[in-house]
């Protein structure tokens, strides 16, 4: 017996590093590292739609009640960022340096208690999904 098995769509999940509409709060303004180490481990979304052929970049926005722990799944609720809990699961954040992760946190929680936080990004809480620049190429093969 011969069995072929083709695919007929291809889906890549990526982030964008010039797309998105706000990053969120650690990435760009209180640990920048997590930008330059995004850089380095994720080619642009031109990238990947080079090596796919033709494809189509769909955005996903994240819900301002996400679940899931990824790194912009607290953008409107900047404070679960202080729960070291909460950034044991953000899987960028473990690969950086604990004193960086540190001095992030206390810019963050000192940000939050003086409303810089909420002047730089208080406009983003009236959202209810945010663009993070988190993308799906889809190839369709069939």
């Amino acid at each position: 017996m011969f069995v072929r098995v083709i695919l007929a769509t291809l889906l890549v999940a990526t982030a964008s590093r010039s797309a998105a509409q706000s990053r969120p709060p650690l990435s760009s303004a209180d640990i920048a590292e997590i930008v330059a180490l995004e850089r380095g481990r994720c080619p642009s979304v031109a990238e990947i739609a080079r090596e796919l052929g033709p494809c189509r970049v769909e955005p996903v926005a994240v819900p301002h009640d996400c679940a899931d722990g990824f790194l912009a799944a607290y953008w409107r609720r900047p404070d679960a960022y202080l729960d070291p809990g909460v950034r044991a699961g953000i899987s960028a954040l473990a690969q950086l340096d604990r004193d960086v992760i540190s001095r992030g946190v206390a810019r963050l929680a000192s940000d939050l208690d003086s409303g810089a936080w909420e002047h730089r990004f208080g406009h983003l809480r009236s959202l209810d999904a945010l663009d993070a620049g988190y993308r799906i190429l889809v190839a369709d093969r069939g």
